[in-house]
């Protein structure tokens, strides 16, 4: 039986299905008597018939609502309506770790936090007398809070435990549920006996946990086949290879723990889970004296802050001290690997726009960006301890770099570029910059920069007038140089020039100079890049790349070895995560890039209704007029190019409107719903094109830009476009454009020294809202159409993206902390004015890629957000990096 939204089983009101497993259908809804989410899972009708799956399904409702434990996901009711049975448990939210796991292996600090939690969860439901026997990556949700064990649909009831040797005659006493010799369970996680179909006790769940927790650890499967036989073999006769020899700096006191948790025979077990979750936080707690040196951990007592591989690096200090200043020594070839974790209760912000960590000069210091409760900035954590500290003045930052001697830090925030001292400080303006592409600071004291859209600019880092030091070239078409880096010498630098900033064979690195007398292509390629001992390091294909290169001469010298893979890579921004310090120091992270977006429907509340199809890379959602469609711009990040789709909300179907060998972008409905207005590439140039919605006519080109423009909405009589264009002096202006390509532009609204962007006309066509940084900083407005003459700030403390409701009295924007605002407004003798302000759906977005849409009713959102939202990975440093790279021939 499949639920439909809005069905109602008792007093839970069915929202949207959850997922299925082969003891029912899991399903998200709402407890009206409570208004609270929870989760109802159902037992098929067709299984409600058999006496087996019957009495499975209540067995696990009456076995988990007994199990009060932080870890085990807690029951709230049972019931039956209409022959379908149904138990309503605590909605978890989460990730699956059979998801997680996907990406490879967890930090060891989780390693050892989550596996500690699973072992005392276990060890609840074993002395209430459960054995969970389907124990999985699957079963494991992770929370923001830490574990939870879900789904004891195969649990069996054994006598409460009273200690390890009672374990097999308490099994022998129960009836089981299935024929002797029968298996129940995921095989790649079952223990030796229950592959044999022998009865179970206690001890089958810790050898399903030693195979999870050594999946964490390395990333790969204790056991492996290629049919359910082989793996079955495996787990009868084969060991699995030891955790030190697959991840080599595992602790062997968690080595032991794992083995000792796999042991074939029962009794060479752990006894309880209650011995192996002490075990585990004895390890986390820096007890691991066992063959390795206590130096090895931090020793402190908060298991949340524990990481190891912080301790890695104390006990190979003097190495990495004696490598930065000794680095010529040919003794030296050992390399060090340990990674940094994000400030306690943080996360590391990655975003193609806001650019990677940065290591100082020297190696010694690593500045990043961070969100720590709620608010993100600038943090700078030095190598040789465990404690970030935050930079005060630097909210809102992007795109940091070093001074060369590390006592400064550059960064652009607010429509600046600013530099601060790298132990804290007040923050100093260098110059006005917007939507900056990257900086690179030399030792006389000159930063150069990267305009959007536009060229490389350099700057005293004292402060001044920019001055343009690279030419966009026609030829080429670019619109933008990015990512300018410096070369040893401070005069020769490197940078990426683009047409649209996008992955592109088209896109080429650069080599210039301050004196003007270099500007050679060097070699196509899409990336960042830096220089250190000799090599020039780039991204392919998520791989970081290090080809020698001879910076004296600013052109390569050999042919390119890989170094890392994976690398969090954005195609939409040609932007991905790594730094060098020119002194043989590496700093990468890997993880997905931020192109998967999940583009769902939620209501007022922010509650979500609906997703629109699987995660996708899908940018400028916009609904149309009658609520019932939408288009989207959908990035085919492996070919370079992007077409507009349709999207039919009721059924779910999407149709192709665009078939572009370049990129089409910024779709917008006319007001009837019957043409699509969207920006696309395809001459070289930016240009905007008019289309049927149905995709039966012929598409019309009808304005094309200065430099860089977009189409944004319609005027009411669909005679006319509002489009911003953006001039090589990075501003953007308002333009009216007739919408079958006759005549001339006419400018709309334009600020001087000021941007304009993200207009939307009223529904009455007789104001315009747009978001405007005449104060710094983006602020929404309002003004009269089409002849604006003044203007009401309707943000307080910054807003973008405003959008109408249908009757004209509520206009929505997101405030900078993501919040969607409702400005309530009201009109007086002809004038609008503001009437409240107030928070609609907190953290509507929580990226600075993030967009959304608002339905005319103001009743239902459109929100297209980041698909993963969970904790970046570590990021990973290596010393004497140069010494992994094949001796060259």
């Amino acid at each position: 039986m499949t639920l439909t939204p809005g069905c109602k089983l008792g007093p839970y009101e069915i929202q949207s299905p959850l997922g299925a497993g082969g003891m029912g259908e899991v399903y998200r809804a709402r407890d009206t008597r409570l208004d609270r989410t929870v989760a109802i899972k159902i037992l098929p009708s067709q299984f409600s018939a058999d006496p087996i799956r019957k009495q499975r399904f209540e067995r696990e409702a009456k076995t988990v609502s007994n199990l009060n434990h932080p870890h085990i996901c807690v029951v709230h009711d049972v019931g039956s309506q209409d022959g379908v049975d149904y138990m309503v448990m605590e909605c978890v939210e989460g990730e699956p770790l059979a998801k997680r796991l996907e990406r490879g292996a967890l930090p060891l600090e989780q390693v050892l936090k989550f596996g500690a939690q699973i072992a005392d969860a276990l060890d609840k439901a074993h002395r209430s007398g459960v054995v969970h026997r389907d124990l999985k990556p699957g079963n494991i949700m992770l929370t923001a809070t830490g574990v939870k064990l879900l789904d004891f649909g195969l649990a069996k009831i054994v006598p409460p435990l009273i200690s390890g040797a009672t374990l097999s005659a308490a099994a022998t006493r129960m009836a089981p549920l299935t024929h002797e010799g029968s298996i129940v369970g995921t095989f790649q996680y079952m223990s030796p006996e229950q592959v044999e179909g022998k009865e179970l006790d206690a001890r089958s769940d810790i050898f399903s946990l030693g195979a999870v927790l050594y999946e964490m650890q390395t990333g790969l499967p204790a056991f492996e086949g290629k049919s359910q036989l082989s793996v079955a073999s495996a787990i009868l006769e084969k060991e699995p290879a030891p955790l030190c020899s697959v991840k080599p700096m595992t602790p062997p006191a968690l080595d032991h723990a794992v083995r000792r948790a796999l042991a074939k025979e029962v009794d060479r077990r752990w006894q309880s889970a209650a011995d192996l979750a002490g075990e585990l936080q004895w390890i986390a707690e820096g007890g691991s004296q066992a063959g390795v040196s206590a130096q090895f951990f931090t020793g402190r007592k908060n298991r949340e802050r524990v990481a190891w591989v912080f301790a890695v690096f104390a006990l190979l200090a003097a190495l990495t001290v004696g490598y930065i200043h000794f680095r010529q020594s040919p003794e030296e070839t050992r390399v060090i690997h340990f990674s940094i974790l994000p400030p306690d209760k943080g996360k590391f912000v990655y975003l193609g726009w806001a650019g990677p960590p940065m290591l100082s000069p020297d190696g010694s210091n690593v500045v990043f960006l961070a969100e720590v409760a709620g608010t993100t900035q600038l943090w700078v954590r030095a190598m040789d301890s465990f404690t970030p500290h935050p930079l005060a003045g630097t909210e809102h930052a992007y795109f940091a770099f070093w001074s060369p001697d590390g006592r400064n830090i550059g960064f652009f925030a607010d429509g600046k570029l600013k530099r601060v001292p790298a132990p804290g400080g007040p923050a100093l303006v260098v110059c006005d910059v917007k939507d900056a592409r990257g900086g690179s600071w030399n030792s006389q004291d000159v930063i150069i920069f990267a305009k959007y859209p536009g060229a490389v600019y350099r700057v005293a880092a004292s402060g001044g007038v920019p001055q343009q030091i690279t030419q966009l070239d026609p030829e080429r078409h670019d619109t933008t140089h990015r990512w300018p880096y410096f070369l040893p010498d401070g005069n020769h630098f490197l940078y990426l020039a683009s047409r649209v900033g996008t992955v592109n064979d088209e896109n080429v690195f650069v080599a210039g100079s301050l004196d003007g007398k270099v500007n050679r292509i060097l070699f196509h390629a899409s990336s960042p890049m830096a220089y250190d001992s000799g090599y020039l390091l780039y991204i392919v294909d998520k791989t970081l790349m290090a080809r020698p290169f001879d910076a004296s001469k600013a052109e390569f010298s050999g042919d390119p070895q890989p170094l890392a893979e994976g690398l969090r890579f954005d195609p939409i921004f040609s932007n991905g995560t790594f730094s060098v310090s020119g002194q043989g120091v590496l700093l990468y992270q890997t993880g997905n890039d931020s192109s998967e977006r999940k583009l769902e429907l939620v209501d007022a509340d922010g509650k979500s209704l609906a997703n629109l199809g699987a995660p996708a890379p899908v940018f400028w959602p916009r609904v149309s007029p009658d609520g019932g469609r939408v288009a989207y711009a959908l990035v085919d990040t492996g070919a370079e190019r992007a077409d507009i789709w349709i999207h039919d909300i009721a059924s779910g179907n999407r149709t192709r409107l665009t078939t572009d060998p370049g990129r089409s972008e910024n779709p917008t409905w006319s007001p009837d719903g019957d043409k699509i207005a969207f920006t696309s590439l395809r001459s070289g140039r930016y240009a905007v094109y008019v289309k049927p919605a149905n995709g039966m006519g012929v598409q019309k080109k009808v304005w094309e830009a200065s430099l860089v423009g977009s189409s944004c909405g319609w005027t009411l009589d669909s005679k006319a476009l509002i489009v911003e264009d953006r001039t090589i002096a990075g501003d953007t202006r308002l333009l009216l454009v007739p919408a079958d390509g006759r005549g001339e532009p006419t400018p709309l609204v334009e600020m001087q020294g000021a941007s304009v962007f993200d207009p939307r006309l009223s529904a009455d066509g007789r104001w315009i809202a747009y978001g405007a940084d005449a104060s710094g900083k983006s602020e929404v407005y309002v003004s009269a159409f089409p002849r604006p003459a003044g203007s009401l700030q309707v943000s307080l403390e910054g807003g973008l993206i405003p959008t109408w409701r249908r009757d004209g009295r509520e206009l929505y924007y997101i405030a900078p902390n993501g919040d969607l605002m409702a400005a309530g407004l009201k009109e007086a003798n002809g004038s609008l004015q503001v009437a409240d302000r107030r928070v609609l759906i907190a953290r509507m977005l929580v990226s600075g890629n993030d967009d959304y849409d608002a339905f005319s009713s103001g009743k239902k959102f459109l929100r297209n957000t980041i698909a993963s939202e969970e904790t970046a990975p570590p990021l990973s440093v290596v010393y004497n990096w140069p010494a992994e790279l094949r001796p060259r021939k």
